[in-house]
């Protein structure tokens, strides 16, 4: 393989992330003082990479970037929005001005985009590349394409994007040869347009076949075959270049009711979660998945905290980082959904849901709130500055490992 070479230095890097015309926060003003840092070489072959994360000089290099970061700027790499939640735009087709105006008000860990921002290929292909060069920090980007009811890219004939079916379909067919075929042309064909994360494959088991919320998006209810297929579909994602995403932990396969409009409830034990949900989610990881998502729905018998899963010390510090052991990002589903917009103000539900270990919160209502209740937090003693640190410490990891971080 040939490799190709270049020289990173940290001092333009931090630069970049810290250039003095940023507008500042009023209630928290973004550093924009740089200090020197140690040139840093970085190989560009990706098997060198991948070898290099566990190295010396990619470990100093995330801690002098981390170091050099305000409170604000580690805020911020923890939301994961959309571009009109960013630029205040009420439809981004483009990336101009004003998105480079936002990114450095609100420079953000990553971005979504929905069936609305996708005009065609062309328009879609310019508008996140200019979005990632005007990021002080390179961005995750995302988008929800999963086959089926939704395929965001793939219903568009304009993008060139295979629309795959629903993966009810394709499990049960029980080819897991099919699930790793749809994880790679998905890896492929999105990182062709510039996204570098799938919040893919739903890993939810279909408990109830009355479900209103997963329905056919799941590959089924035997949780040993589902399990075979989020195993294959994860390996054919991430082997070709794109963060795949479990969701929704621990199981949304068991409700009636939708947690986008309200909330939403199971009556699954943790005996029962441990013997069938818990499965897949442990396949995926086991096959390297980078992202997890929380669902919203609340454990009715399962966790003596009756709260929205998302913002459960129980089910994400106790059950998915220690009973799982994952170590990698882990992100709520939208915090614009009803079961968290019904029951808790933008500030209640983010400082919740980082105090129960949460990395990054998608969504959230206003920026500008959740912001500001996770910097006073800080500043209360309610969250040290260093429990944001290890989340930000693993969303520049991840960025890195990936090829994100350097430009």
């Amino acid at each position: 393989m040939l490799k190709s070479k270049r020289v990173v230095s940290a001092v333009v890097l931090l630069a970049t992330i810290f250039f003095s015309s940023c507008t500042q926060h009023t209630s928290s003003p973004i550093n924009s003082e740089v200090d020197s840092h140690e040139t840093i070489i970085v190989d560009n072959n990706e098997h060198d990479v991948y070898l290099s994360k566990k190295g010396k000089k990619a470990s100093e290099f995330i801690a002098g970037l981390l170091n050099e970061m305000s409170l604000s700027e580690k805020i911020y790499q923890m939301m994961f929005t959309t571009p009109e939640d960013v630029t205040g735009v009420g439809c981004v087709v483009a990336a101009g001005e004003t998105t480079k105006k936002a990114l450095t008000v609100y420079p953000v860990g990553g971005i979504v985009y929905f069936s609305q921002n996708f005009e065609n290929r062309e328009q879609t292909i310019e508008m996140i590349k200019n979005t990632q060069n005007y990021s002080p920090i390179p961005l995750f980007i995302s988008v929800d394409e999963e086959g089926g009811t939704v395929s965001r890219l793939g219903s568009n004939p304009e993008m060139g994007i295979t629309k795959h079916p629903p993966m009810l379909e394709i499990g049960k067919k029980a080819d897991f040869s099919d699930a790793y075929t749809v994880g790679k042309t998905l890896a492929t064909e999105l990182k062709d347009i510039g996204f570098n994360v799938d919040f893919a494959p739903v890993t939810d088991v279909l408990i109830n076949t009355e479900n209103v919320e997963i329905g056919s998006r799941s590959f089924g209810t035997d949780p040993i075959l589902v399990s075979e297929m989020i195993a294959n579909i994860v390996s054919g994602m991430e082997e070709n270049g794109i963060s795949s995403t479990l969701k929704h932990f621990p199981g949304h396969g068991s409700t009636y009711i939708d947690s986008h409009t309200g909330y939403s409830e199971s009556t699954r034990t943790l005996d029962e979660l441990q013997s069938n949900e818990f499965l897949p989610f442990k396949a995926g990881i086991e096959a390297g998945a980078d992202f997890i998502m929380v669902s919203h729905m609340t454990l009715v018998n399962a966790t003596d905290e009756k709260v929205p899963c998302s913002i459960s010390d129980e089910v994400v510090n106790g059950w998915l980082k220690k009973d799982l052991g994952y170590t990698g990002v882990i992100i709520t589903d939208s915090f614009k959904m009803g079961a968290i917009t019904d029951n808790y103000t933008t500030g209640e539900a983010v400082v919740k849901a980082i105090n129960a270990g949460v990395d990054m919160i998608l969504m959230p209502q206003s920026l500008n709130d959740a912001h500001d209740a996770l910097y006073e937090a800080v500043q209360k003693g309610e969250i040290t500055e260093e429990r944001i640190n290890e989340s930000v410490e693993k969303i520049l990891t991840l960025k890195y490992e990936k090829g994100i971080l350097y430009k």
